[in-house]
């Protein structure tokens, strides 16, 4: 079996971060969240990868290399543009030849892994295997409808009256009679080929797709909202250890990291917390649920429930929370004369100003 991530979105809703980033790269736990999918299928006993990319190529090639960091072999496979996801499967046909495949979301994130997804699929041969979850808005998804049995009969990408509420979550396995119904596929009403209409083709022509309905944890970190929730959970894990230095001045409580070459003087860190290698926090309160990447700085400020990029630095700021801050960012007080805010904002910005 070989694996086929999908790398090559915009991120258009995580912006400006994606502006300079690829989404698939932006940290959680200080991790970038496609690093937590490439070792679930490692972990599955999956090799041969393939990793479908876009204009972010060059990063991704950057960060993930030949694979050999992950004990896998990593073959990048060029998109002109994201259209769709059954083209991802198109484009990667001569890869893939005639072997099984799971095509995994490089933005999703799945407790648990995907090894009880793989055997299964090993031990009952279907032509397709999806994953489902109960979610609150189904519109944004591909959504399945079940008969009374429990099988899918039909899936609806993204549709303005969705007919059940269990969304295709982004892992998907397949036998090579995938390759048929991709061949057979037009683009949809949103001008892409979709990978629903590639399974209701299966099913349509006879094929058996199985379904399984995940009661784990499941995001799909498309936004800043699900990116600090995921954040918040892989946090909950995290083992207390201190590498770095911490002076008599400091308080830590519960579970943080302070990874080698980090200091902490005069602060109180509240767990789970990590402070990445380099970085400083002095001065200042860190609360629960964040995480401060390599070579920042956190001075004489508070911040919780927060995800701190490489190099960004938060210097003299009353209250931060909730908050994604991206690389070399500089968050500073206005002056108090007079009493007004200044902005230097990216495209597709959002700030929320107290009064």
């Amino acid at each position: 079996m070989k694996a086929l991530v999908l790398a090559g979105g915009a991120g258009s809703r995580l912006r400006p971060i994606t502006h300079t980033s690829a989404k698939q790269l932006v940290p959680v736990a200080n991790k970038p969240v496609l690093f937590y999918g490439l070792e679930a299928i490692r972990d599955a006993g999956i090799r041969e990868v393939g990793i479908v990319v876009g204009d972010t190529e060059a990063e991704i090639r950057g960060a993930v290399g030949d694979g050999s960091a992950f004990g896998l072999d990593v073959t990048y496979l060029r998109q002109d543009a994201p259209r769709g996801l059954a083209h991802a499967v198109l484009i990667a046909r001569e890869y893939l030849g005639g072997d099984d495949f799971v095509m995994y979301l490089g933005d999703n994130f799945i407790v648990g892994g995907i090894d009880g997804l793989v055997a299964r699929f090993r031990a009952e041969r279907p032509q397709a295997q999806i994953m489902l979850t109960h979610v609150s808005d189904p519109r944004a998804f591909g959504v399945a409808e079940l008969d009374g049995d429990g099988r899918v009969v039909a899936l609806e990408e993204k549709p303005r009256h969705p007919k059940s509420d269990m969304a295709l979550v982004g892992v998907y396995l397949f036998s090579p009679a995938v390759h048929e119904a991709v061949a057979e596929l037009k683009p949809s009403a949103r001008g892409e080929l979709e990978i629903t209409d590639a399974i209701q083709w299966l099913i349509d022509h006879g094929h058996r797709v199985e379904s399984t309905v995940i009661t784990g944890y499941w995001k799909d970190t498309g936004n800043v909202t699900d990116m600090l929730e995921v954040n918040r959970l892989v946090l909950e894990g995290v083992e207390p250890h201190v590498e770095g230095d911490v002076d008599e001045a400091s308080e830590l409580i519960g579970r943080v990291v302070v990874e080698r070459g980090a200091r902490v003087a005069a602060s109180r860190v509240v767990g789970p917390v990590i402070v990445g290698a380099g970085s400083v926090v002095r001065d200042s309160y860190v609360g629960p649920f964040t995480s401060i990447d390599r070579d920042c700085a956190v001075l004489d400020s508070e911040i919780e429930y927060s995800i701190v990029l490489r190099g960004a630095s938060i210097d003299g700021v009353g209250r931060i929370e909730c908050s994604l801050i991206g690389r070399e960012a500089e968050v500073t007080p206005a002056p108090r004369v007079p009493k007004a805010h200044r902005l230097v904002l990216g495209d597709h910005s959002k700030v929320q100003i107290s009064n």
